[in-house]
């Protein structure tokens, strides 16, 4: 759930409309690359006796409050009235980083003179990677409403070479993928031409552009981007570039996307990790077809164990009466099986039954640890699975009674101290006090000394007392 928590966030800032520059373009590259940082407000004043303090007080103010044009025309005061004060080299950052929050052509071009200036007359100012940074944005701004020198400009710098062996948080990385979120501002036809070039990088330095690019071009909803996705899953030479690849193809909702991934699950020649990535994407799918495709490979007694529990898990999280039905015949017959293997699967089976509320599976799950034809292990797991889809105490209370197997009553135990209720404790109280077996007394206690119940204090104390 938490994978499609983070996929959902991601698609809502990109879905979020870009005519804007100012605050989407940050948000979506943070989203995208944390590594690609961007000032986005000015320290506070701390030079009370430099004569531009006033200034910069009142210009930062002005932009604190979303007055972007008096702040860019206040900082740009700064550097023109006090060139030597101490303010004036970040001052240039500031006006720049205003006129981009405007957003409009003329606005982002003076914010391009004012980064220029501060290159030229302050090199080493503490902004100057965030104004490279800067710079790149605003160009994929006016890329955006149609500025060709500006758009020349950010493919440029999205796929220049990129030395190995880097220091971590080189200004020219950030660089690089500020370009990369600028193109995601700008039309399909002017961003997948960069796009390609920089997937079609080999190096390994590179790797992490050609993730960034991927996502890009899952956004980019052309004709071209199933066949771009699918090049990248067959020819990368990176195994974790290749499995973003496959992970944005399950978010591309057409026949030739689920035909692929279908492919790439079945074929044994494809590694096991992104067959297991592949089964995510499917299930990401609409419409029931991936889930048939992963169905076919939590049977198939051929695939590796840890692929069929993959498609076992992600089956639970696809609520369904075609995906209960299934899980339950097929734990039926691997459990007839007698296989250590078949084993292992129909264990996760039980587990991925009790992600499935609404379908019954409760009931069902307390049958199987009932049932005296499993082995323990199974039922064990079958009662835990039950507790986790929500069996009441009162039913718990009735299996333990029932049971018969030391090591599934044990479990019953641990199920009823995990719901803290008055009828799971009363029968905890209950079994500490009068079960025959010792074991199951000291299973009992141990799980009570758990609880705040104000009846366990006074238990343990008369069982400690002889009582």
């Amino acid at each position: 759930m938490t994978i499609r928590f983070l996929l959902a966030a991601t698609m809502a800032l990109t879905a979020g409309g870009l005519s804007r520059p100012n605050v989407p373009a940050d948000v979506v590259g943070r989203a995208m690359a944390p590594g690609a940082s961007l000032a986005t407000m000015p320290r506070a004043a701390w030079q009370a006796d430099d004569p531009a303090d006033s200034l910069y007080r009142a210009a930062r103010e002005a932009l604190n409050r979303g007055d972007y044009r008096v702040a860019a025309r206040t900082f740009a005061q700064i550097a023109e009235k006090y060139p030597s004060s101490t303010y004036a080299a970040d001052a240039l950052y500031w006006e720049a980083y205003s006129h981009y929050s405007v957003g409009e052509p003329g606005e982002l071009r003076a914010a391009l003179r004012a980064l220029e200036a501060q290159k030229a007359r302050f090199p080493k100012a503490a902004t100057r990677g965030d104004a490279d940074a800067l710079a790149v944005r605003v160009r994929g701004a006016l890329a955006r409403a149609g500025d060709n020198e500006a758009a020349q400009s950010v493919a440029q710098v999205a796929t220049q070479g990129q030395p190995c062996g880097r220091r971590n948080g080189d200004e020219r990385d950030d660089e690089r993928v500020a370009a990369l979120n600028a193109l995601l501002q700008m039309n399909a036809d002017q961003a997948m031409p960069i796009l390609k070039q920089v997937l079609a990088r080999r190096d390994a330095c590179s790797a992490s552009l050609r993730e960034k690019a991927l996502f890009l071009v899952s956004q980019k909803h052309t004709p071209e981007t199933e066949g771009i996705l699918l090049d990248v899953v067959r020819t990368d030479p990176d195994e974790d570039v290749r499995k973003k690849a496959v992970f944005w193809l399950g978010q591309v909702n057409s026949d030739r996307a689920a035909q692929a991934l279908e492919s790439m699950l079945a074929s044994n020649s494809t590694s096991e990790e992104l067959r297991e990535q592949a089964v995510f994407a499917l299930m990401q799918q609409n419409g029931d077809r991936g889930s048939r495709a992963v169905r076919a490979i939590a049977q198939d007694a051929s695939a590796p164990t840890s692929l069929r529990e993959k498609a076992v898990f992600w089956l639970g999280q696809k609520h369904s009466p075609e995906n209960a039905t299934f899980l339950r015949d097929l734990f039926t017959r691997l459990a007839a099986s007698k296989s250590d293997t078949n084993d292992e699967v129909a264990q996760k089976i039980l587990f991925s039954l009790s992600q499935m509320r609404g379908e019954g599976n409760d009931r069902w799950l307390m049958d199987i640890a009932a049932s005296q034809q499993y082995s323990a292990d199974v039922r064990k797991q079958a009662v835990f699975s039950a507790g986790q889809a929500g069996v009441s105490s009162a039913d718990l209370v009735a299996l333990y009674d029932r049971a018969g197997d030391a090591e599934v009553k044990g479990q019953v135990i641990w199920v009823l101290s995990m719901k803290n209720e008055t009828t799971a404790t009363n029968k905890l109280i209950d079994i500490a006090k009068r079960d025959p077996d010792v074991q199951m007394r000291k299973k009992a206690i141990f799980w009570l000394g758990q609880s705040h119940d104000p009846r366990v204090k006074q238990l343990l104390l008369d069982i400690i007392n002889g009582g």
